[in-house]
């Protein structure tokens, strides 16, 4: 009787045991779904390169200032958007970019763009003035300026209109098999704009050539990107195109240059779109028209302080042994370019009035 209930309680025992459950397994990693480019690591420039990078965005931000004394003055009318601020990501994305095989859109904060792909700042600033010599013949202004010969395609003043467009480019360099890719920039803005997420769908679907570059300045016109965006993490808004998404450190040169490098190459291979955030900021308002009271002067003052894309660069120029006088007598030097320029625009005539009627569309339907 003893040994039976022993027997009884071991497979009671038993019984007991196998009811509970077991620990469960650790969750397999998850695999993404859909092909991605490798992580992008910063360029590493060489002294020649990063005097380059400096020049370039010095040369923007000297032109940007000027501008905005102009428009002052009253010599700039109309809308007036300064790229004060933003520098490295032109700068590092577009010396990425080869001229006349690659085409560049955006919107309407453009000076820096053009700058940027190497555009005369003479005939930029003669159309700023509204110029016969600016180089969309005065007719442009801020906002619409273009070089067909450059690849340059806008300046557009209709918010997130440059997008679908910038697809159309992508398309004609893939039908034409010319190799190119298009780099079309938006705002923060203008990333919830519907038909941003029409050119995304053609773009993936067709595999185009495009990288979509949202430069995240914090701030669209006046409203905060957190406060207007449900999804504030811009770089993720392509996923539900299967479009990869990067976000990258705008204010450093070196890591967009980076970037670019990583998206180019994707691009260019046929693997289909790619989108890029860049986190930048803007240090004046909007347009000139703007008071930017939407934010404190601290705010702005800690990231000219703490992110400066002018100065994290002149830091490690000096690293590298360039002497302090060197980039002085360069800031001198560009001053100068920028001089000139404003001075050029100033003098030079306005269009006759016969220009009214080239370029425009005329015929009877």
């Amino acid at each position: 009787m003893a040994r039976a209930a022993s027997s009884r309680s071991a497979k009671t025992s038993s019984s007991r045991g196998a009811k509970q459950p077991r620990a469960a397994a650790p969750a397999p990693a998850r695999i993404p779904n859909r092909p991605r480019p490798p992580e992008p690591a910063p360029y590493e420039a060489s002294r020649e390169e990063l005097l380059e990078f400096y020049r370039e965005m010095l040369l923007i931000r000297r032109f940007e200032e000027k501008a905005g004394q102009l428009y002052g003055l009253g010599l700039i009318g109309g809308f007036c958007h300064l790229y004060i601020g933003q520098e490295a990501v032109a700068v590092g994305l577009q010396s990425a970019l080869t001229i006349g095989k690659d085409s560049v859109i955006t919107g309407y904060r453009d000076h820096g763009h053009m700058l940027a792909y190497g555009i005369d700042p003479k005939l930029i600033m003669a159309e700023l003035t509204g110029r016969q010599a600016g180089i969309s013949h005065g007719k442009g202004g801020s906002m619409h300026m273009f070089s067909v010969e450059r690849g340059f395609y806008g300046g557009h003043g209709i918010v997130g209109s440059q997008v679908p467009l910038g697809a159309g480019l992508a398309f004609k360099h893939k039908y034409s098999g010319d190799g190119g890719v298009c780099v079309a920039y938006f705002g923060d803005g203008a990333a919830n704009q519907g038909q941003v997420y029409e050119a995304f769908n053609m773009a993936e679907l067709w595999k185009l050539p495009i990288i979509f570059v949202i430069e995240n300045n914090q701030y669209a016109m006046g409203t905060s990107v957190n406060r207007a965006s449900a999804e504030d993490q811009l770089h993720l808004r392509g996923e539900s195109f299967r479009i990869p998404g990067i976000q990258v450190d705008g204010m450093d040169v070196l890591a967009v240059r980076g970037a670019a490098e990583t998206a180019v190459a994707w691009v260019r291979a046929g693997k289909g779109p790619l989108l890029l955030e860049l986190k930048t900021y803007r240090y004046r308002g909007h347009s000139m028209s703007d008071p930017a009271k939407y934010r404190s002067r601290d705010e702005v003052q800690a990231v000219r302080e703490k992110s400066d894309p002018i100065e994290h660069v002149r830091k490690k120029l000096e690293e590298m042994g360039v002497a302090e006088e060197e980039l002085k007598n360069l800031d001198k030097a560009i001053r100068r370019i920028v001089q000139d320029a404003a001075d050029f625009a100033e003098q030079a005539p306005e269009p006759d009035n016969a220009e009214l009627y080239t370029d425009v569309l005329v015929g009877q339907y």
